[in-house]
């Protein structure tokens, strides 16, 4: 049996998955945690990845790591840290995002370039925050890594080259999807000096290092260029062209796999390349399981009842409806816009107000897979439920409804560090395709569409433009 390691330097973790490479089987996992915080020491993800992998790479003919999009890892000439890495949920750096977009030539010129129009979390926004607060350490910077580079650097044998893929490399603000290549002269710019940056692999499957001699593989296992998170989870959910995934944690994500390079003037869509050699045009909602959770302290029932509670009520809520903006929205666009819960009467139950919220929050969903359909032309094809909010009952049975289409539920899985391994395994064959992995256990939920609930939503939401 062939085995490959995949590794996910998520924002709360390091997760490590052995894989069988033929199957996709999972042999063996581990664990290790990260520091709280926006930013963070990089060194401590390398103490991570150490207490996760273990022994498991002396058993894997492959590595590959998955790892936060966006973040910011400065290096000084001697490869060590300039100062704790900036993650992509540290937004200190908005104004510095906007004026970069000026001096690309504005919104569309940006998107025409880069394929997305730079947020607070691209890693080009948080050089220019550097060069502004911290002018000496934007001085003593040479290089610029994401988080997974500085991992699979740290994986590698002394002496290898920093190395990325496109996938994450999309997410920077100085690679363009258009060119298919970095852009130096836009890292040059937003850090105040030429710096140095990690190569490309002109292949998606390339093998770009290897590890030290392990028991396994005397040469050192085959280290894959790695990716994004969001590249990675596509990756190990088997995603293909018109696929989309919805993943309900934190925030909402809705990714689609695309033939075709997006471009969205709005920023809406983020139009990110994939692991494969496609693209992954993604939404992005604030709001998701914590609306659930809104949901629960508010009628004071766990997880499990608020579904029984949902379930009970009518498609509708018999006239209840959520915009569920708790904490402003990405996803349109309103940092300052708070939640409105309208149509309420004296008749109105707890079921029906559980109903609303968890409608409020598939609805808003609904929303993030029709603007990537309509930014890319293309239908979704299949959508898979993905994340801890997926597990809710009443949000498996009621999405195909609000969705106006049938879902598969995936079930619980690091697909992050799954994804990573399937890149591995593709690094090892060397075939024109990743492996053809199964998802097991994966099931398909059918409903009678409920269309009249999207519409109440739509309403709500352009009746609330422009208020705070």
């Amino acid at each position: 049996m062939t085995l490959v390691l995949g590794i996910d330097s998520s924002t709360q973790a390091t997760k490590a998955l052995l894989v069988d490479a033929a199957t996709g089987e999972v042999i063996e996992q581990r664990r290790a945690a990260h520091p709280d915080g926006t930013e963070v020491d990089p060194r401590a993800w390398l103490d991570a990845v150490d207490e996760a992998v273990g022994p498991l790479l002396d058993r894997a003919e492959a590595v590959a790591v998955g790892g936060q999009q966006h973040g910011m890892v400065l290096l000084d000439e001697s490869g060590e840290p300039v100062r704790p890495a900036l993650l992509w949920n540290d937004t200190r750096s908005a104004p510095q995002a906007e004026a970069l977009i000026d001096e690309l030539g504005g919104t569309e010129a940006c998107v025409d370039q880069l394929g997305s129009l730079l947020v607070a979390s691209f890693t080009s926004a948080k050089l220019r925050w550097v060069l502004e607060h911290e002018p000496e350490n934007a001085r003593r910077a040479t290089r610029v890594l994401l988080p997974h580079d500085y991992v699979s650097l740290h994986l590698a044998a002394s002496g290898t080259e920093p190395f990325t893929d496109r996938g994450d490399a999309s997410g920077t603000g100085y690679y363009s999807t258009r060119e298919e290549a970095w852009v130096p002269e836009l890292a040059a710019a937003a850090i105040g000096h030429p710096i140095d940056l990690p190569r490309l692999p002109t292949r998606p499957q390339e093998i770009m290092a290897r590890t030290a001699p392990t028991a396994t593989s005397p040469d050192g296992a085959a280290i894959a260029a790695g990716t994004g998170d969001n590249m990675g989870a596509a990756l190990g959910l088997s995603l293909g062209p018109g696929d989309v995934s919805v993943s309900i944690g934190t925030s909402g994500v809705c990714a689609m796999v695309s033939d075709s390079r997006p471009g969205d003037v709005t920023g809406t869509v983020t139009g990110f390349a994939d692991a494969t050699g496609r693209f992954l045009p993604m939404t992005t909602t604030i709001n998701a399981s914590r609306i659930l959770e809104a949901a629960r302290s508010l009628l004071g029932v766990s997880h499990e009842e608020l579904s029984q509670l949902a379930l009970a009520s009518e498609p509708g809520a018999r006239g209840v409806t959520l915009l569920p903006y708790f904490d402003g929205e990405r996803t349109p666009n309103r940092p300052s816009a708070r939640a409105t819960l309208t149509g309420m009467s004296a008749s109105t139950t707890r079921e029906d107000v559980a109903r609303a919220y968890v409608e409020g929050l598939l609805c808003s969903l609904a929303d993030g897979i029709a603007a990537l359909e309509d930014r890319t032309g293309t239908p979704a094809r299949r959508i898979t439920l993905i994340g801890g909010g997926a597990k809710s009952r009443a949000v498996q049975d009621l999405a195909p409804a609000i969705f106006g289409r049938e879902v598969t539920i995936a079930p619980d899985g690091e697909y992050v560090a799954l994804g990573a391994a399937r890149q591995a395994a593709w690094a090892l064959s060397g075939a024109d395709e990743p492996p053809a992995w199964q998802i097991r256990g994966a099931r398909t939920v059918q409903a009678d569409p409920a269309p009249q609930v999207l519409e109440a939503y739509r309403e709500l939401k352009d009746h609330t433009e422009g208020w705070a």
